[in-house]
């Protein structure tokens, strides 16, 4: 009976011993988190029906993993931390075993909380102990706990002590996890030489992969092809990473691969259609408790939509008493850049005025988030939004060149489009000498590099208003307005064939041409300038002039481009009448007959143009009606576009387009 016994106790120790070994192997040379935590809580539960304290410390350990923070429900999270208290209680306190349990335990609760003081503390101490693997494990633990971007300076020693002190510990995950921290690190600070780290971590997980650090290198991949504005390869890549993260058992496996599709929306234009993921995932368990990214691009998204109840609500819970609450994490830049532009599209001056003197220390940075996962450029950009919103022009200007000159040197071409485009509307808005054609300057740059990368180049917001010696840029069908594309406050006003494209935001619709469409595309295309109502009902989009003086109701060169027009059209119905197309040629005849109403109804007496004289109060009725039919119009094919224009668009004696 006592030899079985023993040899029971024994085939116990033994399973025990398998167990703790075979989770050592799967979490620090394979980097397999899914498998190391099964093995460990098996080795976990062994250890406890021995009775075996040490064995259930290192255990305990091992369920904790590679990174601080994994366990994200709160059911994992506090069993995790019971076992840690459970054993630490049964260890020598002043043991290296005890040690490490009160570095993990002080890592995750500072982490929770977005501070580092705890962790700092036992890190002293591990660097008094005689431990390596003690050190190893409060080094990287700390490093973990210093992601901000004010702590650079706290965490820039602490790869290479990692790196050493794995030559001591022998084991392959400390190595690898002092190479990836100065990898991130070098991406988040913006390092110009960041890639040489990143293949030298490359060369090593050559010679034997690692599937929890090889994950993160793969999320690295897809931020520089966005960077690189191969965006449709981006998407594809951050699928893989989503499998390499899957296969890793890492619990961030799909927000990573949320958060690189919603930059690639982003700069796509197309973050709307994300709105569904971005709501199902604002309260997901598997997320970081310091991450608050999702929130942010909630409330972009949304106010792209029009829907400003959910983006005030979402900017509201991030703002609480003070937006300075906000835990200083490795995606705060990132969440302090999506507030600023839900504070734009708000036109919430006071939030982008804290916002701004948030950001101003780390101006110099990159807007990385989490462990490189993605990246939306200079914290310039930001800056300068955060001008733009408060009205403070100059300083926009100073930021948003600032931010062109960054991403080139990020070589992020998207951010660089962007930041062109944004220091164009900086330009119309500010209106100095030379402003018009630095703005032109500036665009015509973006749209150069939109080409040449296959980027979509939207019209950039804000741009100059339509000249005011140039009143058929209303009615010519080329023309556009200086409206802004998403994500700006304008909106946009063209014609398109015989009808008007009315965009805003990410909405745009179709309205029939009438004459209130054509005095509402000049007070689009002046934006925040007043227009008199006789100059509307003369046809002059003139921002200025004698209000008295005749003017005409199509100028000359509107005249001769419909003349044009008409010749062609002619032309091509004769060739169709002679061959087989009737409906082809029934819509060519119908836009004919349209051109040569306008000009019929622009021709005075002997073929003379046709013009008005003051007509004071029968102009404010005239074009105040017709507007007004025209808005009509608009809101019943779109209520969210009507309704933004009914809040921005006067009529008077004076009429203008006012956004906020």
């Amino acid at each position: 009976m006592a030899t079985r016994r023993l040899k029971l106790v024994a085939d116990q120790a033994a399973e025990l011993a398998a167990a703790l070994t075979a989770g050592a192997r799967a979490l620090t040379d394979d980097g397999d988190l899914r498998a190391s935590r099964q093995k460990f809580d098996r080795a976990y539960r062994l250890a406890e029906q021995a009775g075996d304290w040490p064995a259930m410390a290192v255990a305990a350990l091992g369920l904790a993993g590679l990174w601080v923070g994994e366990s994200r429900a709160v059911t994992g999270a506090a069993q995790l931390e019971a076992r840690l208290q459970h054993v630490l209680a049964r260890l020598d306190p002043d043991g290296s075993l005890a040690l490490r349990l009160r570095a993990r335990l002080a890592g995750e609760a500072d982490y929770f909380r977005g501070e580092h003081t705890a962790i700092l503390a036992v890190l002293d101490e591990a660097r008094a102990a005689a431990d390596p693997v003690l050190l190893a494990e409060a080094l990287s633990i700390a490093h973990h706990c210093l992601l901000g971007p004010g702590h650079a300076t706290l965490r820039r020693g602490l790869p290479a002590e990692l790196i050493k002190a794995s030559f001591a510990t022998q084991r392959r995950s400390d190595l690898l996890m002092g190479l990836l921290w100065q990898t991130v690190d070098s991406y988040s600070e913006g390092d110009p030489h960041a890639g040489r780290l990143l293949s030298e971590l490359r060369d090593h997980l050559r010679e034997r992969n690692h599937l929890a650090v090889g994950f993160v290198v793969s999320a690295i991949d897809v931020m520089l092809a966005i960077r690189a504005g191969r965006l449709e390869e981006a998407e594809s890549l951050a699928a893989s990473c989503a499998s390499a993260g899957a296969a890793a058992g890492d619990v961030d496996h799909e927000w990573w691969s949320g958060a690189q599709l919603v930059t690639i929306r982003w700069y796509q234009g197309r973050l709307v259609e994300l709105l569904p993921m971005l709501r199902d995932g604002a309260n997901s368990p598997g997320l970081s408790a310091v991450d608050n990214s999702s929130a942010a691009a909630l409330a972009v998204a949304a106010a792209l939509d029009g829907d400003r109840h959910t983006a005030a609500s979402s900017l509201a819970a991030l703002s609480g008493d003070d937006l300075a609450h906000l835990p200083a994490s490795s995606s705060w830049l990132v969440t302090m850049n999506g507030i600023v532009e839900a504070a734009n599209l708000l036109q919430d001056a006071d939030l982008a005025q804290r916002a701004y003197e948030l950001l101003r220390p780390h101006a110099g940075l990159p807007m990385v988030g989490g462990l490189g996962v993605t990246c939306f450029g200079s914290a310039h950009q930001a800056l300068g939004v955060a001008s733009l919103t408060s009205g403070q022009l100059d300083q926009a200007v100073d930021h948003l060149r600032a931010a062109v000159q960054h991403n080139l040197a990020l070589a992020h071409w998207p951010a660089v489009v962007a930041s062109r485009q944004r220091l164009a509307q900086a330009y119309a808005l500010r209106r100095h000498p030379g402003d018009a054609e630095a703005g032109r300057r500036e665009l015509e740059l973006a749209l150069s590099d939109a080409t040449a990368l296959g980027l979509k180049a939207p019209d950039a917001p804000g741009t100059e208003p339509t000249n005011p010696a140039n009143p058929s840029s209303a009615s010519n069908p080329s023309a556009t307005s200086s409206a802004s594309s998403a994500p700006s406050a304008f909106a946009q006003c063209r014609r398109v064939g015989r009808k008007w494209s009315v965009a805003w935001r990410q909405r745009s619709v179709l309205i029939e041409d009438s004459i209130g469409m054509v005095h509402l595309a000049v007070l689009i295309a002046n934006p925040r300038q007043e227009i008199q109502a006789a100059d509307l009902v003369a046809g002059l989009a003139a921002l200025g002039g004698d209000g008295a003086a005749a003017h005409p109701v199509l100028d000359h060169e509107a005249i001769v481009e419909y003349r044009n027009r008409v010749q062609l059209l002619e032309a091509e119905i004769d060739q169709l009448d002679a061959g087989a197309h009737p409906g082809r040629a029934a819509s060519i005849r119908a836009e004919r007959d349209w051109l040569v109403a306008e000009l019929t109804r622009a021709a005075g007496l002997g073929g003379r143009t046709r013009s008005f004289p003051d007509q004071g109060e029968r102009a404010r009725v005239a074009a105040g009606k017709a507007i007004r039919r025209a808005l009509v119009r608009i809101a019943e094919a779109d209520p969210v576009i009507g309704e933004h224009l009914r809040q921005t668009v006067h009529t008077g004696v004076r009429c203008s387009y006012w956004p906020a």
